[in-house]
């Protein structure tokens, strides 16, 4: 079931990548040829109107094929005001970015759920404190509830932190709720040299403490789920476009780089920890996808957006063999980068090298 729930995910997000397209080109009046779900082979296909609906044997991908969308199609005279090639740029334009946008926006639809059904958060409770440590020497004791921190309420423990890391060596004022009575304790944070998600290292404050691991269901209201939807979505956007940049400065290693294997495989865990971390894991995924396919790499959604940013430049579109040149190039790519990623997937397989 978890691999199904894998594969379900996996044809989803490609499912509502090509919705994009597919919906914004029929409202454009361009006509689609074909809607299929994967590449290669036609598993099964029914034409319904003019459009040919399709599964397809390579479930890695899919695609919308629209009437004159390739340089060397030939499209017959009556069909030329719907084929895609003789659409105003603007709308040609639009009928692309529409995929990836339709991936980022499903992101904040799940998020929007995930926040109005609750998330199960760690509350500032202290569960254990270190010895020799900032909190110890303050007395801070086991079974302390952080009520404030400088006058700033804390509800989280991850609130908590915050302050804390950005704090080293600076003296904070922390209200502590202790066996229903109000203390006030004073904690310099020491200053400690850590690394980031990216392996970059940076200076932190830590007081020495650990959570106890009591949680509570923390759910928003509906304009709070939408307000926190579209502010995680535009975090994990941002988080995928630095770790794109750490990944060519060669900060990020390059063996980080995981494909469908580590996808599946990811999904597989995500779906056995629970249907919230599941559709989490959907959200953050697809909002890769669609950052993903904005890079200006030919072939890719953002590679189209470029020839069309030229086109408009020229005011002349680029020729059919620089196209195709570009196109074949931008294959080779891919297939390089995909060789690659496949190439990790099976060696973390078997090094045994745990998932990220």
């Amino acid at each position: 079931m978890s691999f199904l729930s894998a594969l379900v995910l996996f044809g989803f997000l490609i499912f509502v990548h090509e919705l994009g397209h597919f919906l914004f080109a029929k409202l454009s009046n361009v006509k689609v040829l074909k809607f299929s779900l994967g590449f290669g082979p036609k598993v099964v296909g029914r034409k319904i109107g003019e459009t040919e609906y399709m599964l397809s044997a390579v479930p890695l991908g899919g695609y919308v094929k629209m009437l004159g969308e390739e340089v060397e199609d030939e499209v017959e005279q009556d069909d030329m005001s719907r084929s895609f090639k003789n659409q105003p740029i603007r709308k040609r334009a639009a009928i692309i970015l529409f995929g990836p946008l339709f991936n980022i926006f499903t992101a904040v639809v799940i998020f929007f759920f995930v926040f109005l059904l609750g998330v199960p958060t760690l509350l500032p409770v202290v569960g254990e404190t270190m010895k020799d440590t900032p909190a110890e020497r303050a007395g801070l004791q086991k079974g302390d509830r952080i009520v404030e921190i400088d006058s700033l309420p804390i509800n989280q423990w991850s609130e908590m932190t915050e302050v804390i890391y950005r704090s080293p060596d600076k003296q904070l004022n922390f209200k502590i709720d202790r066996a229903g009575g109000m203390m006030d304790f004073k904690v310099t944070p020491q200053s400690k040299k850590t690394k980031d998600i990216f392996g970059e290292e940076k200076t932190v404050g830590l007081i020495g403490i650990k959570p106890s691991g009591d949680t509570v269901i923390f759910k928003e209201g509906f304009a709070g789920s939408i307000k926190h939807a579209f502010l995680k979505t535009w975090e994990i956007t941002v988080l995928t476009l630095v770790g794109m940049v750490k990944l060519i400065q060669r900060i990020v290693p390059a063996d980080n780089i995981g494909g469908p294997i580590l996808i599946f495989q990811l999904a597989e865990k995500q779906a056995t920890a629970g249907f919230l971390s599941y559709f989490t894991f959907a959200a953050v995924i697809s909002i890769n996808l669609g950052v993903l396919n904005l890079l200006p790499i030919p072939v890719l959604d953002g590679g189209h957006l470029l020839f069309l940013s030229i086109e408009a430049l020229r005011k002349k579109p680029l020729s059919e063999k620089v196209v195709i040149i570009s196109q074949k190039v931008g294959i080779a790519l891919l297939v390089m980068l995909m060789a690659f990623a496949m190439y990790n997937d099976i060696f973390r397989i078997i090094t045994g090298k745990p998932l990220p």
